[in-house]
């Protein structure tokens, strides 16, 4: 009776991660990506590893995600991408485009510098190359609006990638220094607060539509129960089923 309950249990957390998952790859088609867009193949995969489901292991840029050594690895590799592509802004028209690359470019360095040293300091000898796909197209030859309007549609999801690996690791558990816990907090609520500015952005400068899982409105616009009840059982955004909310 217990195994019953506790597989119930499971199952119904399962439903809201997988409805997050196709939240994702929905905002593909909303964004308007050509298919060869890097993003736009398979970034995101579950695992419910069989019957009992096990840990799930969540695709960042087609990678497999599962504990603490692979998120710091991988979250290295995400944020330097992050880095390269927020330089190209600085020549931005825009001095909004310009001070969001700066504060990424700063933010996420002095992180990727925090990260490096508790691998060196936690996980010596263990080497932390990964198989990092980009998820980032190339902005290098672009300016003006075609730059501003390319660097928000791609870091929007690039942004989300990061929010919910976060939030997926901390609901995990599986983290054996509480300081790597801060830093997860720190990095989902971060980045969320950009995702809805760069939302803003992308609406009132190109009228581009930028769906976040369980958001309907156009980008800019109050999605359902942003800000009710904060981040909810399962690993999902409070407020609605199983522990969800809208962006």
């Amino acid at each position: 009776m217990i195994a019953v309950r506790w597989r119930k249990v499971l199952l119904f957390a399962a439903a809201p991660v997988a409805a997050i998952v196709l939240g994702v790859v929905s905002t593909v088609a909303v964004l308007g990506w050509p298919q060869a867009h890097p993003y736009a193949a398979t970034p995101w995969s579950v695992d419910d590893s069989g019957p009992g489901m096990g840990p799930m292991r969540w695709s960042m840029g087609g990678v497999s995600v599962d504990g603490e050594f692979d998120y710091l690895t991988h979250m290295v590799a995400h944020h330097q991408e992050a880095v390269d592509s927020a330089r190209q802004l600085e020549r931005s028209g825009r001095a909004e485009m310009r001070a969001l690359g700066s504060s990424i470019v700063t933010t996420q360095s002095a992180e990727i510098t925090r990260m490096n040293a508790w691998l060196a300091q936690w996980y010596p000898g263990r080497s932390t190359a990964v198989d990092y796909r980009p998820m980032m197209g190339d902005l290098s030859g672009l300016t003006g609006d075609p730059l501003d309007e390319a660097f928000l549609r791609d870091m929007i999801p690039h942004h989300m990638a990061a929010v919910m690996m976060s939030q997926r690791l901390l609901v995990q558990g599986r983290i054996p220094h509480q300081e790597v816990a801060g830093f997860a907090s720190t990095v989902r609520d971060t980045q969320h607060s950009e995702i809805l500015q760069m939302r803003r952005y992308l609406a009132g400068w190109f009228g581009g539509r930028a769906q976040m899982p369980f958001g309907t409105g156009p980008a800019g616009s109050p999605a359902p129960c942003i800000g009710d009840s904060g981040w909810g059982p399962g690993g999902m955004i409070g407020g609605g089923p199983g522990g969800m909310r809208g962006w």
